[in-house]
């Protein structure tokens, strides 16, 4: 035991955090892909073991795109890894390995402070291990009392022992962000269902919105909460969110009020552009029918998608926190301000460049797919028989990017190498461009000043 322990602490110290991160994601979809091949995981059928690696990878970077039915193709043990996967990848696969080194060496060194702040990265002088436990503590509260209050609201439509299971699923999967479902119409059956609507709306919101706020209002308590105590982090997360939620759900309200939703009442139009907008920013359920939607709201979802959740949370994209730094920025450079101001507090430059390359390195990532995925998918179909196609592959990259898991259909349709690509990118959304960046680069670069030079831009 001795000896193997040796090996693993000597292991882990030769690795950048960036590089361990990346490894232990594709570590664990590699033997999720294994185990969903097995006839056990299968119901009297048989999968590919790229369909299985697309969706072992999906789950556990609880992104929730699928080339099989969950609900119908794999057995109730296929789908219990699956949400395990799920849990994995939500919480995050460095939390359990720094966990385990923890049990290993007995305490937190530096090594493992980076290693978890690449997952939930914040301030350098946050108290990681009760940061971890928190994040333990906080997953099985959370995912416990919606799956609780689901079990009860299932029990009307199933057997309990059903119910238990579906809530527990739904629960988990809300919670992770991911937006797998074994219901083979996802939730588009409890449309106009408050109850439902609500408990999953707010599973969402609670698992995207970041361990670190969660972290903060556990610290602060409800009786002595007072919103002007949190950290600039928290205050820009929350009001980022609140705003895209409202901005959200007034969008697909217009636009589909009169095309999707034009048979419902207003109620049901209200609760599924809301349920829409919450889901659409990481989560991956629907209740709308995506292909029916109009090109003005499935445009508002792919800007949403984009977006995505917030940092530490278990949802992708490139994070509400970016998007306020990146306005920030862009406001001070029209103002024509010396510094980058939010509130009353001025960001520094390496919080600034950080944001400003992730949005790079993201935009980047998504038409570097788009373009391959449309050579390998639509080389040979004409524009003016298809025109839909590329709208269709480009919502679903920003999907796979944003870890989001809502598609048009297409899915499916793709070839084994598009599927592989989704795989991919399914990876780098999950552990982030900058990160796949860092673990490909090297550890020592140079750092040469030459003599300055200007170049004219714009």
């Amino acid at each position: 035991m001795n000896i193997f322990r040796k090996i693993y602490i000597n292991y882990l110290s030769k690795l950048t955090p960036q590089t361990i991160l990346v490894l232990s994601f594709a570590s664990v979809i590699f033997l999720g892909g294994i185990l969903l091949m097995m006839p056990f995981s299968l119901n009297g059928t048989s999968i590919s073991f790229v369909d299985s690696l697309f969706t072992s990878a999906s789950a556990t970077c609880v992104t929730g795109l699928i080339v099989v039915d969950t609900a119908t193709f794999f057995s109730r043990t296929g789908q219990i890894i699956i949400l395990a996967l799920i849990q994995i990848g939500g919480i995050g696969v460095m939390s359990f390995s720094v966990l385990f080194l923890f049990f290993l060496k007995g305490k937190f060194g530096i090594g493992s402070r980076e290693i978890i702040q690449e997952t939930l990265s914040f301030f350098d002088t946050i108290d990681v291990k009760s940061l971890l436990k928190s994040v333990f503590i906080f997953t099985i509260t959370i995912e416990g009392i919606g799956a609780f209050l689901l079990t009860i609201r299932f029990m009307f439509d199933m057997p309990f022992g059903t119910a238990l299971y579906q809530a527990i699923f739904h629960s988990v999967s809300a919670f992770c962000n991911a937006g797998f479902s074994t219901f083979s119409d996802n939730l588009m059956q409890y449309q106009s269902d408050i109850f439902v609507n609500v408990i999953i709306m707010l599973l969402i919101i609670l698992g995207g919105i970041g361990f670190i706020v969660l972290y903060e209002f556990n610290k602060m308590g409800i009786k002595n909460f007072d919103f002007q105590k949190f950290s600039l982090h928290s205050k820009v997360v929350i009001k980022m969110s609140i705003a895209l939620i409202f901005i959200g759900a007034i969008l697909l309200f217009l636009f589909e009020y009169n095309v999707s939703m034009k048979d419902q009442n207003l109620y049901s139009k209200i609760l599924a552009s809301f349920f829409q907008s919450v889901s659409a920013r990481t989560a991956g359920f629907n209740t709308i029918d995506i292909y029916s939607l109009s090109m003005p709201a499935l445009f508002t979802i792919i800007v949403l998608m984009f977006i995505g959740a917030s940092p530490a949370s278990a949802g992708g994209g490139i994070k509400t926190a970016t998007l306020a730094v990146v306005n920030a920025f862009i406001w001070s450079k029209l103002k024509d301000s010396k510094n980058v101001n939010i509130g009353f507090h001025s960001l520094p430059f390496k919080v600034i460049s950080k944001a400003i390359i992730i949005v790079v390195f993201a935009i980047t990532t998504i038409v570097s797919f788009s373009f391959l995925i449309t050579i390998i998918e639509l080389h040979n179909i004409p524009f003016s028989s298809n025109a839909d196609r590329f709208l269709q592959v480009f919502f679903e990259v920003v999907s796979a990017f944003g870890t989001v898991g809502l598609s048009t259909g297409i899915t499916a349709d793709f070839s084994n190498a598009g599927r592989i690509l989704i795989t991919i990118l399914m990876l780098i959304g999950r552990v982030g461009p900058l990160t796949i960046a860092s673990a490909i680069g090297s550890k020592k670069t140079k750092d040469i000043k030459y003599a300055k030079e200007n170049l004219l831009v714009g």
